[in-house]
């Protein structure tokens, strides 16, 4: 019995020993199963990536085939082909269309993107729809004038700096500085010979200009010679009157002035023709209205008139780079 206890075993006969053995506090066996719910998890992951890459690379028609035929409103009783999910039929055009399916209600499917991020690659050359509409002569033509007056401002702040630059360069005309007015107008850009207290441009009285005088109008003379602009001069003194003989007032004093200017202007190079008109004003536009007799109201102006705005029959499309005065 006590032999029976320590796992030993006799026979009957006492000729055959049987031992067994017992094993105790042994661990137990976990198996595979992380191996198939990780296999699972890959196969998965596979067809994933298999479906994204297939919608991208069907095109529209297809995947409105496929739309349509997945359509939950009906089931096709089409036996035709081996009977499969597609009937048979290619994925791709007319896999939507079948004789004896039953009719499905289309689902809108956005529409695919043209280049990167959807940018319109469309021809600039192709021809226009029938919803754009052609621009008016109107339209033409206020487009022409914006287009004119952008280059004669252009123009006109060219020679503005040039004339400043030409009395910086020039040292004996340095005190003359603040002699030389130069502002845009509406009807042109303006430039103005103003006497200053001390340092008239003509004498009392006279329209015989100081030599600084002429040389100033040479220099104003030989930059607007290089514009395609008409001119206008105007002389204007202040409101003190003289006692001259014969009657002799401002309004000649200011009108010889004038016309004495457009006689260097010409000479310095401005073509006669251009000068559209030259007369005097008297004291009847001052520059200083709260100061009649300020001596600066005593001037010679000259103004590069402004073209008049094109019309769209003579609006040229490319007028070609605009003209230098820098020379």
């Amino acid at each position: 019995m006590a032999e029976e206890e320590n796992g030993e075993a006799h026979g009957a006969e006492g000729g055959v020993t049987i031992i067994k053995r017992v094993k105790k506090g042994g661990h137990a066996h976990h198996g595979g199963a992380w191996k198939v719910a990780y296999a699972d998890f890959v196969t998965a992951m596979m067809a994933f990536f298999l479906l994204l890459w297939l919608l991208n690379s069907v095109t529209e028609e297809q995947l409105q085939g496929i739309s349509d035929y997945f359509a939950p409103t009906a089931l096709s009783s089409s036996t035709s082909g081996a009977g499969g999910m597609l009937g048979g039929q290619v994925v791709g055009e007319g896999a939507a269309s079948s004789d004896s399916s039953s009719p499905a209600i289309p689902m809108s499917l956005p529409p695919p993107s043209i280049g990167q991020g959807g940018a319109d690659v469309t021809d600039p050359n192709e021809a226009p729809g029938e919803d754009q509409v052609e621009p008016s002569e109107e339209d033409l033509a206020m487009a022409a004038a914006e287009a004119a007056a952008k280059r004669e401002q252009e123009q006109f702040e060219e020679a503005a700096e040039t004339l400043r630059q030409a009395m910086q360069s020039a040292p004996d005309l340095q005190e003359l500085q603040e002699s030389l007015l130069i502002d845009n107008t509406p009807e042109g850009l303006r430039i103005q010979i103003v006497d200053q207290d001390g340092k008239s441009m003509f004498p009392p009285g006279s329209a015989a200009m100081y030599p600084h005088t002429r040389k100033l109008l040479e220099i104003v003379g030989r930059i607007v010679s290089n514009l395609n602009k008409n001119l206008a001069i105007s002389g204007h003194t202040d409101s003190a009157g003289f006692g001259a003989p014969g009657g002799y007032s401002n309004w000649e004093l200011s009108a010889d002035r004038a016309l004495a200017s457009r006689r260097v202007l010409v000479e310095s190079g401005v073509e006669d023709g251009r000068i559209n008109r030259v007369g005097g004003q008297a004291a009847n536009d001052p520059l200083f209205p709260d100061n009649p007799n300020d001596p600066r109201n005593r001037r010679v102006s000259i103004i590069l008139l402004r073209d008049p705005p094109p019309t769209a029959a003579s609006a040229a499309p490319d007028e070609g780079p605009m003209p230098s005065i820098l020379e």
